[in-house]
Order: C-alpha cells, then sequence, then structure tokens
C-alpha cells in the first residue's frame, strides 16, 4: 500500500517555514533586521538550538543572510533579478525608460483594481495612511520625502493586491527606481504645477481604492503614468534641445 507512517515535523522545520512565508508574503522585506536570537525564540516559542538549526538552513538557502556583530538579516535577494551589466543597459537607453513605464502601467493599474477588489481594511488603512504623509510632505520645499513616499505609496497598493509574484517583481523594479536608474523621481517634483498635479493624481487613485471603485482605481492609476510619460518625454526634448542650443552658441562664437 502507497502509505507511509507520519513523521513529526523537527521544530526548526516549522521556524524555517514561517519565516519562508514571511519572505514570500513580502512581510519581511530584503536587508530588514531580525529579532535578536533570544528574542526571536521566545516569540517563536522554540528553544535557541532549533532556531539556530533554522537559521543556518536559511543561510545556506540564500534567504538570511548574517553580518559581523550586526545580527541577522534578510538577504537581499531583490538584487539577482537583473544583472548589473543589464541594470548599466537600462540606465543608458531611453527605450527602456518608456517600456519600464508602460509595464507598470498595465501591472499597476491590475494592482489597484485587485487592491479596491480584494484588499484589507487594513491594506486600505496602509495605503490613505502613506498618502496622508504625502500629503504633509508636499507642504515642504525640498521635494525628497514626498519623492520617497511616492514610491511607498504605490507599492503599498501592489502589497494590497494580494499577488506575491506581482509584489516581488515590482519592488525589485522600484529598488532600480529609486536607485535612479530609469529617471530621477526628484527632478518630476521640482516644479511645483508639476507637483500639485501628482499630489491630484495620487489622491484620484487613493481615492478609487479606499470607495473600492476597481474601474476608477484602474483608470487613475493609468492617467498618473500617462501623465509620468509625458514629463518624461518633455524633459528628454528639453535636454536634446539644451544640447542643440550650446552647439549653436558655440559655433556663434566663432563666427
Amino acid at each position: 500500500m502507497p502509505f507511509q507512517r507520519i513523521q513529526s515535523e523537527k521544530l526548526s522545520q516549522s521556524v524555517v517555514r514561517q519565516i519562508e512565508l514571511l519572505i514570500l508574503r513580502g512581510i519581511l522585506r530584503p536587508s530588514e533586521r531580525l529579532p535578536s536570537e533570544r528574542e526571536l525564540a521566545e516569540k517563536l516559542g522554540v528553544s535557541r538550538p532549533s532556531l539556530r538549526d533554522a537559521v543556518a538552513e536559511l543561510q545556506e538557502r540564500g534567504l538570511l543572510a548574517t553580518r559581523a556583530g550586526a545580527g541577522i538579516y534578510v538577504a537581499d535577494v531583490l538584487g539577482s533579478a537583473f544583472s548589473q551589466a543589464l541594470v548599466t543597459l537600462f540606465a543608458t537607453h531611453d527605450e527602456a525608460l518608456f517600456d519600464y513605464i508602460t509595464f507598470r502601467r498595465e501591472l499597476e493599474a491590475m494592482a489597484a483594481e485587485r487592491a479596491a477588489r480584494l484588499g484589507s481594511d487594513t491594506d486600505l488603512k496602509v495605503i490613505d495612511t502613506i498618502f496622508r504623509k504625502m500629503e504633509a510632505a508636499h507642504g515642504k520645499r525640498n521635494p525628497a520625502d514626498e519623492a520617497r513616499l511616492d514610491a511607498e505609496f504605490h507599492l503599498s497598493i501592489i502589497e494590497a493586491s494580494h499577488n506575491i509574484i506581482m509584489l516581488h517583481m515590482m519592488r525589485s523594479m522600484f529598488d532600480l527606481l529609486r536607485e535612479g536608474v530609469f529617471y530621477n523621481r526628484q527632478m518630476m517634483f521640482k516644479q511645483r504645477t508639476t507637483r500639485e498635479l501628482l499630489l491630484e493624481q495620487h489622491r484620484d487613485i487613493n481615492s478609487a481604492i479606499q470607495h473600492r471603485d476597481t474601474d476608477a482605481a484602474r483608470s487613475a492609476v493609468e492617467a498618473h503614468l500617462n501623465y509620468v510619460e509625458t514629463c518624461m518625454q518633455d524633459l528628454r526634448r528639453v535636454e536634446q534641445n539644451e544640447a542643440i542650443a550650446r552647439m549653436r552658441y558655440e559655433h556663434a562664437q566663432t563666427i
């Protein structure tokens, strides 16, 4: 008969599976520090030797990493999504920028629709809380905080969509955006008029999701990223025009 005796699971394996799920679901984030060994063992209700066995297995599999004298961290598993050569290629070709915006528009529109339909009440509170922080940061002269919260707002919608593959893929993409690989987000927030429009667009997205209006949520994200695309096209034209103007100016000095 094709039956085997049920084996009780080692405590360390239960710990492994719990930490795996926390990483998979995006609750534990790359580079996030875990509690101390003593505290973590108490939270999990296991002995420290069992915890050490679990941590050792997760380290061997590349999900956790230790830093000398600093503790245990979630490994930077997103870093392997793109090779450095490909990242450099992205940064030097406009084609990658506009394909990136198209990619975001299609995936984030779906994520907003899913968040409005499937997000829990707590998910929606998180999205709204980040938007309120954006509103507060909007009054600051330096746009750095508002630009940072812009990314957090979009990622909170991805998280509320409850699609694990989309979550990890978009986190990886936003890491590149934060590093300025595709474009410098703070450039978009420099002009006051642009900042006003961007805030209003985020308000529309937030409102649609809070009202669980799936169609409006999708449309608001699409409208926002259409605007981002137009802004980037305009910025590229300005840069090109400036380069041509400098050539004319330099030539004029020789006449």
